[in-house]
């Protein structure tokens, strides 16, 4: 591949991203035989995040292109495992009825009608020196049926995606960490399987999430809000994160409001706004930002018998923005740190195979804090380097990411 050097990271992850790695097809049915590929960039010093860079983004297609049958809360968490172990990394693993007694009322609820019991999995990256904390939480529902607020028949073919969220967090962690990491990061997953059973959760139900906010539930297929929240809140509470990204797989409004190759962002910064725009131009995983006007739009979440409703009352106001906002507000409109919300719906897939989108905008977007010079070079942010030596360094918990 020749390309310019500004390039080359966009360019190898986009080179992953031809050459998935599931199959069922029988060995009659290929076309060809398989075969190997050898891709080459002429360039010094880079192949080793390049090839990090593009086996991430392979790990996250593979496990969204995985059907449930194969890829159920269960085999999601030997994923982590797996990856846990190459990083010498145990995760913390909260799991079935543990989550009812520990107040994780989201999660448990979306997941309690299923066979394999939903979850609540970290992986901890903690070097010694780090100075801030970030944490990335991911929406892994490995199938989406709606529920008792069930999905059409045409609608449902394609749930098995709407863990593409985690999927991704999962690739860029393992990608990051092995390119060297200077602050804490924490890649927390949500995993649920939506079913339908005589445990499944009701319409007018009323679930207390982790935040210790009351829901009632007006939608059960707005389920990845609930684990969300219950995700972010305890990176805040437990993890004491200064900064919280959560991806996912989240409405498919965002296909209407920044159509089928862009994220939509949502986010309580400006500047990080402006960053995701940048990294995602840099990576090759596009993003363009949502409206974020909480004061105008939270009221669609009114409920007369709860602190709010999971779903809006008018499905024709910013239905993504509101999805995102609901997130939030488990943590607090005035929560003092970074909130950076990313719905990846549209673009986890191109036809019928799973993308990898979000492990090249994460990396990207988070690579002043890697070791890594090619990760420091794509990402927006990070002190200037036009600035003093002495105004270069930290003064806050912020310094190498704002």
């Amino acid at each position: 591949v020749v390309c310019e050097r500004s390039d080359v990271f966009a360019s190898a992850c986009a080179v992953a991203r031809a050459f998935p790695l599931f199959t069922r097809r029988s060995a009659s049915s290929r076309r060809t035989e398989k075969k190997h590929v050898t891709v080459e960039f002429v360039v010094f010093s880079l192949q080793i995040c390049l090839s990090n860079a593009a086996d991430g983004v392979r790990l996250a297609a593979r496990i969204v292109d995985t059907p449930c049958s194969e890829m159920n809360t269960d085999h999601f968490l030997d994923e982590i495992k797996a990856v846990g172990s190459e990083l010498g990394i145990t995760p913390v693993i909260i799991r079935g009825e543990e989550l009812k007694q520990r107040g994780f009322g989201g999660i448990y609820g979306v997941g309690k009608a299923a066979e394999h019991p939903p979850a609540l999995a970290v992986l901890s990256h903690t070097p010694d020196g780090a100075t801030q904390t970030i944490a990335w939480v991911g929406k892994g529902i490995v199938y989406d049926t709606g529920g008792l607020s069930i999905k059409g028949k045409t609608t449902m073919p394609g749930m098995k995606r709407d863990c593409g969220g985690a999927a991704a967090i999962l690739g860029a962690f393992k990608a990051t960490i092995k390119q060297g990491f200077k602050d804490n990061l924490h890649a927390v997953f949500c995993l649920a399987e939506n079913s339908v059973g005589p445990t499944a959760t009701r319409p007018d139900d009323i679930h207390t999430l982790y935040s210790g906010k009351t829901v009632e539930i007006n939608n059960t297929d707005a389920e990845g809000r609930l684990v969300l929240a219950d995700g972010v809140v305890y990176a805040s509470k437990d993890l004491s994160a200064d900064i919280i990204l959560d991806m996912a797989t989240l409405t498919g409004a965002q296909g209407i409001s920044t159509g089928k190759y862009h994220a939509a962002v949502m986010t309580n910064s400006e500047q990080w706004e402006g960053a995701c725009v940048r990294a995602g131009r840099s990576s090759g995983d596009l993003a363009h930002p949502l409206v974020y006007c909480p004061e105008l739009h939270f009221s669609e979440f009114t409920s007369a018998l709860a602190d709010m409703k999971n779903s809006v009352a008018d499905r024709e106001n910013a239905q993504s923005s509101c999805a995102g906002l609901f997130i939030g507000s488990h943590l607090g409109f005035d929560w003092p740190g970074i909130w950076v919300h990313v719905d990846i719906a549209s673009p986890v897939h191109a036809g019928e195979r799973a993308t990898g989108f979000g492990v090249a905008l994460l990396m990207a977007l988070f690579g002043q804090a890697s070791d890594d010079s090619m990760l420091n070079q794509v990402s927006p942010l990070g002190a200037p380097t036009n600035k003093p030596e002495d105004k270069m360094e930290r003064d806050c918990k912020r310094r190498r990411l704002v």
